[in-house]
């Protein structure tokens, strides 16, 4: 889908907000966020240092806002996506629920770097990433500006931007997990497995699987070759 589309889309939760005040979709449903936030509290807790947290692909800010709700400092939470309305949402829904100290800003990491929070180093990487759906979205995407496809491309961006030790915990209901690992842990990214959130399971026709894969990963503490 076109950055266009997508502005058309958040356009209209934004009208709709104004209007219920009803805060949009979440992704993949509350039971998929809540064992997000529940993995985040028991990997990267907020307490004794909290960590600092970029959300790719935030939409109206629902991820973060989990974790505002979980005990997570706002002021250490900051949410990304290409959408301009997407962000003008998310800080609106900010505004309303009393947390305005969350970042959110315009980003498309496929092209641009986030700009750092006020108070990390500027050499500091992110301790946790979190990617609910978005992946899924830029794998989809044709972008005639790369060289090679975004689905590649996408898991070493991520990867740069996490400091050393750093965590990344990525949803996906369009590649299991062992696609998922494929594509993220390489070289080039220095992302390693670290584990994996466990969903309810279906069967059919013999088969056993789960409608959405949720995989963290970490970031090698040594340097990945060139």
């Amino acid at each position: 889908m076109l950055v266009s589309s997508w502005d058309e889309v958040y356009q209209r939760e934004i009208g709709t907000f104004q209007e219920i005040a009803d805060e949009g979709e979440v992704w993949f449903g509350e039971d998929v966020l809540e064992k997000m936030v529940e993995w985040a509290l028991e990997n990267a807790p907020p307490a004794p240092t909290a960590p600092y947290v970029l959300d790719i692909g935030t939409g109206n800010g629902v991820t973060l806002f989990g974790l505002a709700e979980a005990g997570y400092p706002p002021d250490r939470l900051c949410g990304v996506d290409y959408s301009d309305r997407s962000v003008e949402l998310a800080q609106a829904i900010a505004e309303h629920r009393e947390v305005p100290e969350i970042t959110f800003k315009q980003c498309d990491i496929l092209f641009n770097v986030p700009t750092p929070l006020e108070s990390m180093g500027d050499d500091e990487g992110w301790d946790l990433i979190l990617d609910k759906g978005t992946f899924d979205a830029v794998s989809l995407g044709q972008y005639e500006e790369l060289e090679e496809p975004a689905s590649r491309l996408y898991p070493v961006k991520v990867g740069a931007l996490l400091k050393e030790g750093g965590l990344l915990l990525i949803t996906s209901c369009n590649f299991t997990e062992h696609e998922i690992r494929n594509l993220f842990e390489t070289t080039a990214s220095g992302l390693q497995f670290h584990s994996r959130v466990n969903h309810r399971s279906f069967s059919f026709g013999g088969q056993t699987g789960t409608v959405v894969s949720t995989t963290a990963f970490v970031k090698s503490t040594a340097s990945p070759s060139s």
